[in-house]
């Protein structure tokens, strides 16, 4: 005898019908109504919860989604509180307040000259020089100057202005610092301001501009792009800043260079520093 699916399928389906229908085979086999009863509705339960499920995940969605508005809501919030206490109350009671800290802008050993000179009017603030001179250089400058050391840091994280504040603006901070004095050149501005003016005024940081005249070729190439691309990505990083502080590993003390270690792997300096 051939077999065919459909036949025996039909032939299940009467077999069905007859438990379903018949008390006495129920008796018969030991069976009671509501276990055959559960069998049958069996296939509607699962396809009945099946139809739930979409539902249920997209009540899940829903509630993701009202979680995650509250939660940007939050946050942008606390950046505008923020900004809006630093410029509105903290910047204005700080430029009140005498300069605390030296932040030197690198490009430039004529602003590490200055600085020398400057830290003897300076002797118990701290000096940051971000990316300048080679550091043996820094130092020969501070000792040719006889200018205390103790208090002098070099940052060699970055690589630009905008890195100079992006980097400095949580070392100052960490210092505690209300207002700093901004050292740079003529040939750097406008640029070093406005940024100087975003990213420390953003926190609060009172600044003070003080630029030094440069002798021959600017150690900065300023342009109208370079200006807009500085100024644009500084005042989105007011806002970020809020949240994030960037850390730089590479801040070393000058009192921690090694000038016969790097006499004996050479270095040089740049002519206006006068340093053999």
């Amino acid at each position: 005898m051939r077999f065919s699916l459909p036949r025996s399928i039909g032939v299940i389906d009467k077999i069905f019908a007859l438990i379903e229908n018949n008390p006495r085979f129920h008796e018969g086999f030991g069976l009671c109504n509501t276990e055959v009863n559960l069998f049958f509705e069996l296939p509607y339960t699962v396809s009945k919860s099946m139809a739930k499920k979409p539902k249920n995940v997209a009540r899940k969605h829903r509630h993701w989604q009202r979680w995650l508005k509250l939660t940007l809501v939050a946050v942008f919030g606390f950046i505008i509180f923020n900004l809006a206490t630093n410029l509105a109350i903290c910047w204005s009671i700080n430029q009140q307040k005498p300069v605390e800290a030296i932040l030197v802008l690198g490009g430039s050993i004529r602003r590490e000259i200055y600085v020398a000179n400057l830290a003897q009017q300076y002797p118990d603030i701290p000096i940051l020089i971000s990316q300048g001179s080679e550091d043996p250089c820094i130092l020969l400058l501070f000792e040719r100057a006889k200018a205390p050391k103790a208090n002098v840091w070099l940052e060699k994280c970055a690589d630009s202005t905008f890195g100079n504040f992006f980097f400095a603006v949580p070392i100052l901070k960490q210092w505690g610092v209300h207002k700093v004095k901004v050292v740079t050149s003529p040939t750097h501005l406008p640029r070093a301001q406005w940024l100087a003016a975003i990213h420390l005024q953003s926190h609060g940081i009172a600044v003070e501009i003080d630029a030094v005249r440069e002798i021959g070729i600017p150690g900065n190439n300023e342009s109208k792009l370079k200006t807009g691309l500085d100024v644009t990505r500084s005042i989105i990083w007011a806002f970020v800043g809020q949240l994030i502080s960037p850390p730089c590993w590479q801040v070393i003390p000058l009192n921690s260079v090694d000038l016969e270690a790097w006499r004996d792997e050479g270095f040089k300096c740049e002519s206006q520093g006068k340093i053999s």
